[in-house]
C-alpha cells in the first residue's frame, strides 16, 4: 500500500443496548472483506461532519433515527489495500429496530463473549475496551479507616461497581499486602477487576488482574508491563502518547476539575480534555471533582468513564 494514499474518513456507530450488548453487521459478498463482522457506519462525504455522517449512514443502513451518540475513539487503521481514518462514536439511544436495510446480517453480542467472528482487524481490540465499564474506583481506606472502607466496598460492590484501583501508599508492607488480598477476593466474587497501582510485585502475589502505572513510572517504562490488563495516570499529551505506544488498556487524565484535595491547582476543563483524547487510541477515563453525575459530561467530551476516589465509594 502507498503510504502516501488518501486517507478515507469513516464514522462507525456501535448500539450499546441496556444489557450491555452491542451491534456488530456482517460485510454482504459484494463488499471487500466480505463475511467480516464490523461496527456500522460508512465514509463521510465531503463538507460533512462525522456526527452527521453517522447519522445517515446508520438510518440507510439499519433504519434508525440516533438520538444519542456520544464521539468515542478516533484512529487511523491501515489496511493492505487503503487508509482508514474511524470515527467511533457510542450511540446509547435510538428510535426504531435496526434492521438490514442492506442484506447484511445483524448480531447482538456482549463484547467479552462474542459469539462471532472473523472480526474486521480494525474493531478487535475495540471489543476489549467496550468491557471497560463506565467508573473506576480508586481506594482510599487509609483516609477511611480499613473497616469502615471495606463496608462500602462491599456496597458499591453490590451496586455495581466493576474496576478498582488499589492505591494506598501510606499502608505498611504486611498491611497492604493483607488488604490488597482482602479487597481482591471480594471484588472477584463479584466478577470485579483490580489493578494495583505501581508495584508489579505486589499485584502478582495478590493476584490483581493488572498493574496501574503512575506517571512517573509510565514514562521511565520501556515496554508493556506483563499483565492482562494495564493502565496509567496521564496528566498531558505526552503522558498520553506514551501510553498508547506501550499499547496500555486504558489511561486515566487528571485533574480535569478543582479537587478538594487540590486546592487551587490549574485544572484542564472539559474541552481540553476532550482535545487530548482525540489525539489518541485509547480509552481514557477523567479524574479530578468527579461525580456520578459528572458521567455524561465526561461522556459528552470523549470519556470512557470517570474515576473517583471520595466519590465511588459514597
Amino acid at each position: 500500500m502507498n503510504s502516501h494514499s488518501p486517507v478515507i474518513h469513516v464514522s462507525a456507530g456501535i448500539l450499546i443496548q441496556a444489557n450491555g450488548q452491542v451491534l456488530l453487521t456482517q460485510r454482504p459478498p459484494d463488499k471487500p472483506w466480505e463475511g467480516y463482522w464490523e461496527f456500522p457506519g460508512g465514509k463521510i462525504e465531503q463538507g460533512e461532519s462525522p456526527a452527521s455522517a453517522l447519522k445517515r449512514e446508520l438510518h440507510e443502513e439499519l433504519g434508525i433515527h440516533i438520538l444519542n451518540a456520544y464521539p468515542w475513539l478516533n484512529f487511523e487503521y491501515h489496511y493492505p489495500d487503503r487508509r482508514v481514518h474511524l470515527h467511533f462514536f457510542r450511540v446509547t439511544n435510538w428510535e426504531n429496530e435496526p434492521i438490514g436495510n442492506e442484506g447484511q446480517n445483524l448480531s447482538w453480542e456482549y463484547p467479552n463473549q462474542a459469539g462471532i467472528s472473523p472480526l474486521l482487524p480494525a474493531n478487535e481490540k475495540l471489543m476489549m475496551h467496550l468491557s471497560l465499564p463506565d467508573v473506576y474506583a480508586i481506594t482510599c481506606a487509609e483516609k477511611m479507616g480499613v473497616t469502615v472502607f471495606m463496608d462500602k466496598l462491599e456496597t458499591a460492590l453490590e451496586k455495581g461497581i466493576r474496576l478498582i484501583q488499589i492505591r494506598e501508599s501510606g499502608m505498611q508492607d504486611d498491611n497492604y499486602q493483607a488488604f490488597t488480598r482482602k479487597l481482591i477476593a471480594r471484588a472477584h466474587h463479584f466478577n470485579a477487576r483490580v489493578l494495583v497501582n505501581g508495584n508489579e510485585n505486589l499485584a502478582r502475589l495478590s493476584g490483581a488482574d493488572g498493574i496501574h502505572l503512575p506517571s512517573q513510572q509510565l514514562m521511565q517504562c520501556r515496554k508493556r508491563p506483563d499483565f492482562s490488563l494495564c493502565a496509567a495516570s496521564c496528566h498531558n499529551l505526552e503522558e498520553l502518547k506514551k501510553a498508547a505506544d506501550l499499547d496500555m488498556d486504558f489511561a486515566v487524565l487528571s485533574p480535569v476539575q478543582p479537587t478538594p484535595s487540590h486546592p487551587g491547582e490549574p485544572t484542564l476543563g472539559w474541552e481540553t480534555f476532550a482535545s487530548l483524547c482525540s489525539k489518541i487510541p485509547l480509552p481514557v477515563y477523567s479524574l479530578g471533582g468527579m461525580k456520578h453525575n459528572s458521567l455524561q459530561m465526561a461522556m459528552k467530551h470523549r470519556a470512557q468513564g470517570i474515576a473517583m476516589l471520595r466519590g465511588a465509594w459514597n
